[in-house]
C-alpha cells in the first residue's frame, strides 16, 4: 500500500512539474502577414487616440509639405486650424440648435440667427488662441520638408468665450440662460469625445 501511495504522489508531482514547465514556456508571437511588396507602411506623427477630440478639448491634426521649412509649417498649421474651425462650428451648431429648441422664445429663427452670428465671431477670435500639442518635422529623400501638427482648443475656454459674447448681447440677454447653455455645451462636447 505504501508503494502505491508513493507512486500516486510521484505521478502527481510529475504531472504538476510538467504543467509548470509547459505554462512557463515562452509564448510565440503571432505571425503578421508581410506587407505587399509594392506597399510601404506610412508613419503618421501627431496622430492617434491621444490627438483626437474628447470631452475636454477639440483637436485636429494636419500635414504640410514644401521645399521651404517655414512654408511647410505654415501649411500644416493653416490646415489644422481650418479643420479645427470646421469641427468647432459643427459642434457649436449642435449646441445652438439644441439650446434654442429648449428655450421658450416666440421667434426662434431670429434667436438662432443671432446665436450663429455671435458664435462665428467667437470661433474666429478663438482660433488665434489655439495650442499646438504636437509638432514634428521631417525631410524627405527628395529634399522637401513635411510638418505634422496637432492643434487643440479647450472646451472650457471655448465655453467661456461664448458665454462672454452671448451674455453681453442686448437681444439675447433676456432669453440667455448660462447654466442651460453650459449643460447643452457639455452634452455636445461629450458626444464629440465618443465619436
Amino acid at each position: 500500500m505504501k508503494n502505491v501511495t508513493k507512486q500516486f504522489f510521484s505521478m502527481i508531482l510529475v504531472a504538476g512539474l510538467a504543467t509548470a514547465l509547459v505554462s512557463c514556456g515562452s509564448s510565440k508571437p503571432v505571425a503578421q502577414a508581410p506587407a505587399p511588396p509594392d506597399e510601404v507602411e506610412v508613419v503618421m506623427f501627431c496622430n492617434g487616440p491621444e490627438f483626437q477630440s474628447d470631452a475636454t478639448a477639440l483637436r485636429f491634426s494636419a500635414i504640410g509639405a514644401s521645399m521651404d521649412q517655414m512654408t511647410s509649417k505654415k501649411k500644416a498649421l493653416t490646415e489644422a486650424r481650418a479643420g479645427l474651425a470646421a469641427q468647432i462650428e459643427t459642434m457649436v451648431k449642435g449646441v445652438i440648435d439644441n439650446y434654442v429648441k429648449s428655450t421658450e422664445h416666440q421667434n426662434t429663427e431670429d434667436l438662432e440667427k443671432r446665436f450663429e452670428g455671435l458664435t462665428r465671431e467667437v470661433i474666429n477670435q478663438k482660433l488665434a488662441g489655439t495650442r499646438t500639442t504636437c509638432e514634428k518635422m521631417t525631410k524627405t529623400k527628395d529634399g522637401n520638408f513635411k510638418t505634422y501638427v496637432c492643434v487643440e482648443l479647450g472646451g472650457p475656454e471655448l465655453l467661456g468665450s461664448l458665454n462672454n459674447r452671448l451674455s453681453k448681447d442686448e437681444m439675447l440677454k433676456v432669453d440667455y440662460d448660462y447654466e442651460k447653455f453650459k449643460k447643452t455645451f457639455e452634452d455636445e462636447m461629450s458626444k464629440v469625445g465618443n465619436n
